[in-house]
């Protein structure tokens, strides 16, 4: 249906425009009907004229989503898996270095111990 969707667009307007034009409707202004009627008939031909080069020439795309079955595959991830022991080990070293930068500035704080880099692998 969303193929056709401009198409059947311009024809409502055409629609929409004759009947304003030649019914004369006596809800309306008589010079809404003047203007609108034509207004709607002629922008209605135009979107009609270029729905038909956009249905003939598009060329059918395969669908691609959430609710496919052509799902790409992620790449290939190098196995870094580490053993928990190792992991542990790294982030007490890491608490230690920090608790250890923690009392070296409250026993002497200055503004170069302040923004000075830690050792640590865990901080960029």
């Amino acid at each position: 249906m969303r193929r056709y969707n401009m198409l059947l667009t311009g024809l409502l307007m055409i629609g929409a425009g004759v009947y304003l034009f030649f019914a004369r409707p006596q809800i309306l202004s008589l010079g809404f009907d003047e203007l609108a009627g034509p207004f709607l008939w002629c922008v209605g031909i135009a979107v009609a004229c270029a729905a038909v080069p956009l249905l003939v020439l598009r060329t059918p795309v395969p669908p691609t989503g959430f609710f496919t079955d052509n799902v790409a595959k992620p790449p290939a991830m190098p196995s870094r898996q580490m053993p928990m022991e190792v992991l542990l080990l790294q982030i007490e070293n890491h608490v230690r270095l920090e608790q250890a930068a923690a009392e070296s500035f409250l026993k002497f704080p200055t503004h170069d111990q302040l923004h000075s880099k830690t050792p640590s692998p865990f901080v960029n």
